[in-house]
């Protein structure tokens, strides 16, 4: 199948959470043999973007069940972008997972997705859920944590005093269409109910980390950070010297792919 093909698939929606905490999510499931893909975006990404579609007509072509959504606030499902978290943004993983996958299944997560594949595979694991597993992560640019190591330690004094009077400050973009987007409070202090990287990390299954040496937002240093908190068994990181945040470059994909294969 086609990556256009791929793209054309209509979304299906489930709500998720109760009363004024309902949010509408846009999910895109493929059935097919398993293990399955599930997909992670990243931080103001959505599940049309380069990577998400090429694993997706990747699982296509190879009769694999597939499934790839939008956090509440971003793509196609409903919501404020300002008013998402960590908690809230985890709460929708769980439930797309809990909802349409079955077996084992590779979850492949991006930039904040690494994050959110990390805190799913926790949450599985205390869950205990019989109809879904983890076979493997495939973790691309990761970034736990970052709320507060990459951005709340790296803000001025200035954007620190923004946001704690004013409730959001927001960022400049070199992504999308450019526009600036908000960083709030609440995203910064609700984080810090997840933090990982201050102890070890069980996920319980093989991982795969791709890190771009020149990755301007998430430092080769962060996933080595995470490889030190992970198993010493079966994890692999593999640093690509010119790649960058995105890792979206045909050999990027062809990297990413592969790793979702050897799994």
């Amino acid at each position: 199948m086609s990556q256009t093909a791929a793209f054309e698939q209509e979304p299906a929606f489930i709500e998720v959470g109760e009363g004024l905490g309902a949010r509408r999510i846009a999910v895109r499931a493929r059935a097919g043999s398993n293990p399955g893909l599930f997909w992670l975006g990243g931080f103001k990404s959505d599940m049309t973007g380069t990577k998400a579609i090429a694993l997706d007509a990747w699982a296509a072509e190879h009769g694999r069940s597939s499934v790839r959504f939008d956090y509440s606030g971003h793509g196609e499902s409903g919501g404020d972008f300002a008013d998402g978290t960590i908690g809230r943004w985890l709460e929708e993983s769980v439930a797309v997972f809990s909802q349409f996958c079955r077996g084992p299944q590779v979850v492949i997560g991006s930039s904040m997705g690494g994050w959110m594949a990390l805190l799913l595979a926790r949450e599985i694991m205390r869950r205990g859920n019989a109809k879904a597993q983890l076979a493997g992560l495939v973790l691309i640019a990761p970034a736990p944590d970052f709320t507060e190591e990459l951005m709340w330690k790296g803000f001025s004094p200035e954007i620190r005093a923004e946001i704690e009077t004013k409730g959001v400050w927001l960022r400049p973009s070199e992504y999308g269409d450019g526009s600036p987007y908000p960083i709030t409070r609440d995203l910064i202090e609700e984080g810090r109910n997840h933090l990982l990287l201050g102890s070890k990390i069980d996920v319980g299954c093989p991982v795969r980390i791709l890190q771009g040496a020149q990755d301007p937002d998430v430092p080769w240093k962060h996933a080595f950070a995470l490889v030190h908190r992970l198993p010493a068994e079966d994890v692999v990181l593999t640093m690509i010297q010119d790649g960058d945040h995105r890792l979206s470059r045909p050999q990027d994909i062809a990297r990413i792919i592969a790793a979702v294969a050897e799994i």
